[in-house]
């Protein structure tokens, strides 16, 4: 199964979370879309519920369902509490970091500058999103890439910083100081519901 890349608005819609982290997308309509999507009441069953927080962290992310469970598997064969470590492994891939950096405004953005190798780690360039940041590391802006009005823009509007980043936005890089805690993540998300689904 391939990545999602149809509208992103529909499905902040559907699943009652905001995907952009801007919140826009439930301010009009805050209903699922569709005709019926106002009156909408159905109950959901447990194995709903569950597959219903998955699939809000998996498109959060902008994950496949292999990439996502992979990780996932990943995080149960670490140390600690399986939903937490889950959740740590997804903050600290390199897309996700350029996003909470504020060069880009969503992580769609983020994985296109990704992509498209404008982001450095540690002065090397990296141009896969899913690459696993390690605390110390750093993360900035290929030389040509300063300039770009979409970073300019984003530094702009960007007013918050996690506490687990440093970032000087004159030299436009930032460092990835410390794992993050869970308080300091998505309290949207309810991660237990998430290893329930992958438990049945």
């Amino acid at each position: 199964m391939s990545r999602y890349t149809g509208p992103s608005w529909k499905v902040s819609r559907r699943l009652g979370i905001s995907l952009s982290g801007t919140g826009k997308e439930l301010e009009k309509r805050p209903y699922a879309p569709g005709q019926h999507g106002p009156n909408q009441r159905k109950k959901l069953s447990e194995y709903g519920l569950q597959l219903q927080e998955k699939q809000k962290l998996r498109h959060m992310y902008g994950m496949n369902e292999r990439q996502f469970k992979n990780l996932f598997t990943k995080a149960v064969k670490m140390k600690g509490v399986a939903g937490e470590n889950f959740m740590i492994l997804l903050e600290t891939r390199l897309d996700n970091l350029v996003y909470r950096l504020g060069l880009a405004r969503t992580r769609r953005g983020a994985r296109q500058l990704v992509n498209h190798g404008h982001i450095l780690v540690d002065g090397k360039r990296v141009d896969i999103p899913s690459f696993s940041v390690k605390p110390g590391q750093t993360i900035s802006l290929r030389e040509k890439s300063q300039n770009l009005a979409t970073v300019v823009e984003a530094i702009e509007v960007n007013n918050f910083v996690p506490e687990y980043l440093s970032f000087d936005a004159d030299k436009k890089e930032g460092t990835f100081v410390r794992l993050p805690e869970r308080s300091e993540l998505s309290a949207e998300i309810n991660e237990s519901l998430i290893v329930e689904f992958y438990s049945r």
